[in-house]
């Protein structure tokens, strides 16, 4: 029995660890998202931004109450894609989607999900292109490389499972002539979560079979 309440002592702590380090990276990145809305919200909108604007407005799509004008969507989301990690690797990884259905609701779920599917490529391509920079730069072997990439490039339905928290930063939609509504959604989604997201998912698949694998996978996502 004291070595049952051990053991789940150890446990809940481990797990205390892990919610607070999750809490932590939470709040650090809604700090960043908020100061960037402030900026955003206060900038002028630059030339290029306001002309893809008006061509989707003239092609009939609005966004939805409440929600920013589609020229402010447009910015935030062409600063967030351009912003990079110390690696090179993208601070934020964006996904787009588009989806018919009869009604607004139907139309954003089933164009978020698609993009959260679209995402998961997007991060497996990220992560293989940074393996391969530490391949250039001799960190790790071609071979073992190769065993990693093939890992991540097969764990797509892996990886869109443990995707969590997305950011939307575009959504509007347009009402076609048959009365349906076309929805646009483009998501974006924090590096290091992907990071994280690759990490946790090579290493299910790979199990405890491949430790040095699991060693380098770590040294090549930053951690």
């Amino acid at each position: 029995m004291k070595r049952f309440l051990t053991f789940a002592m150890a446990m809940f702590v481990a797990c205390s660890v892990s919610f607070a380090q999750d809490a932590k990276d939470l709040m650090k990145e809604r700090a960043a998202i908020s100061k960037m809305a402030k900026q955003q919200l206060s900038a002028k909108v630059d030339k290029a931004t306001k002309k893809e604007a008006k061509r989707l407005a003239k092609e009939g799509y609005v966004v939805a109450p409440g929600s920013l004008p589609l020229a402010k969507q447009l910015q935030r989301s062409y600063e967030m894609e351009y912003q990079y990690d110390d690696q090179g690797f993208p601070k934020y990884i964006m996904a787009n989607a588009m989806t018919i259905a009869q009604n607004y609701d139907a139309g954003k779920t089933a164009a978020t999900s698609l993009a959260v599917t679209n995402l998961a490529g997007q991060i497996q391509t990220e992560v293989a292109a940074l393996i391969e920079n530490t391949v250039a730069n001799e960190q790790l072997s071609p071979e073992e490389a190769a065993s990693i990439t093939e890992t991540v490039m097969a764990s797509k339905n892996l990886i869109s499972q443990s995707i969590q928290r997305t950011i939307t930063v575009v959504e509007c939609y347009r009402i076609l002539p048959n009365k349906n509504r076309e929805v646009m959604i483009r998501i974006a989604y924090s590096g290091d979560m992907a990071k994280q997201a690759v990490r946790e998912t090579v290493k299910k698949k790979l199990g405890n079979k491949a430790d040095k694998l699991h060693n380098q996978l770590d040294k090549a996502l930053g951690f």
